[in-house]
């Protein structure tokens, strides 16, 4: 047995943590190129997003409008999955402030990336 994590708890995590919480964009870029298949898919509330470069525009944006405080951060506990999906709870807010936001990234996985992303916040957020 192995204390490494799951390869979809590293992957949730990576993606919140260098993907949405990454305010250089050629990181977020590197990062998306290594975290996602070539033509993934993001389902938002109220948007698709379709490709790694519109992903990362969307995370760069949020960013951005949110403020230099503003990071997600997951909660406690793994991602839970299985055969090619799985979901990391998280919330996300000024850092060292109540959340301002809270919900769970939904992913499936193929072939060791993210595949496609459902963002799915929290009803008090939606």
């Amino acid at each position: 047995m192995t204390d490494e994590a799951p390869l979809h708890d590293r992957l949730l995590r990576a993606n919140l943590e260098r993907v949405f919480n990454e305010r250089d964009a050629a990181r977020r870029a590197d990062a998306m190129a290594e975290l996602y298949v070539a033509e993934p898919v993001m389902y938002e509330p109220d948007k698709v997003v379709a490709g790694r470069e519109a992903i990362a525009a969307v995370a760069g944006a949020l960013l951005e409008g949110f403020g230099p405080g503003f990071r997600f951060t997951p909660e406690k506990g793994p991602a839970l999955g299985h055969h090619g999906m799985a979901v990391l709870r998280w919330h996300a807010g000024p850092e060292g402030s109540p959340a301002a936001i809270s919900g769970a990234d939904l992913a499936e996985i193929a072939d060791g990336r993210i595949a496609r992303l459902w963002v799915l916040l929290d009803p008090q957020w939606g």
